[in-house]
């Protein structure tokens, strides 16, 4: 997967340097605002963090998180429908978002013992459907700003996940989550001719967590499963450089 960054990264900033000097040399070149139909390409960066509505292990409900941040990345495609000063651009993007919580597995019982923290590391591969309505605030000549909103579909590949659980007590912990999630994308973006630099926030609308189960061993000697109760939505900030056609 790093490769495959890197090789992204790099044709995405050698094809919009090559369609910038092609625009500074010509100068009747189209503009790609002028256009009924663009279609484009973009990656970049994202910083994502969970929001935890219930975290209990066994009869410890744990209140105190840390979001630790991390820097994930994506690629995508996109599709612009222009309408004067609106516009409608349905994506398909490949996302890999990175989060790690930790927390004392004490909670808040034991406030004069010494804190015992674990924490849960996610990285999250998906396949994300945006679908975003955007208003051009700026749009003359070569430059342009808008902002946009919108939904996202997103699903979870779930065989390329990696859910790490430190520090438990707990053992043979495994997670399932819901495949199929929903978001609410907000963000602005800037453009100059067809180089574009693109802002965003996104927050999911349900929790992610389907069940999380861990091996039990019973006082008779037999061994049982037990749940560990952590629902969580994430959000995410995110930034890429893109190429409009």
């Amino acid at each position: 997967m790093a490769i495959l960054r890197k090789i992204l990264i790099l044709c995405l900033l050698t094809v919009a340097c090559t369609a910038f000097g092609k625009d500074g040399n010509t100068g009747n070149v189209e503009r790609p605002n002028t256009r009924k139909i663009n279609f484009g390409i973009k990656a970049g960066f994202n910083s994502t963090m969970f929001m935890v509505s219930e975290l209990k292990i066994k009869d410890v409900t744990i209140d105190e998180f840390q979001n630790n941040y991390k820097i994930g990345y994506f690629g995508s495609l996109f599709m612009r429908i222009n309408m004067k000063k609106h516009f409608i651009q349905p994506e398909v993007s490949y996302n890999v978002g990175k989060c790690e919580i930790t927390f004392d597995k004490l909670g808040s019982q034991h406030p004069d013992i010494e804190p015992d923290y674990a924490s849960v590391e996610s990285v999250l591969h998906s396949i994300d459907f945006p679908i975003l309505y955007g208003y051009n605030v700026v749009k003359k000549g070569p430059y342009g700003m808008s902002i946009f909103a919108g939904p996202k579909i997103r699903y979870l590949w779930g065989k390329h996940n990696e859910i790490t659980f430190s520090n438990f007590d707990q053992k043979g912990i495994h997670e399932k989550l819901h495949p199929f999630n929903a978001s609410v994308v907000i963000g602005v973006g800037v453009n100059i001719s067809r180089i574009f630099f693109d802002f965003r926030y996104e927050q999911g609308l349900r929790n992610i967590s389907k069940s999380i189960t861990y091996d039990n061993i019973n006082s008779d000697g037999s061994t049982g499963v037990s749940t560990i109760i952590f629902k969580r939505r994430d959000s995410a900030l995110s930034f890429s450089l893109g190429f409009i056609l």
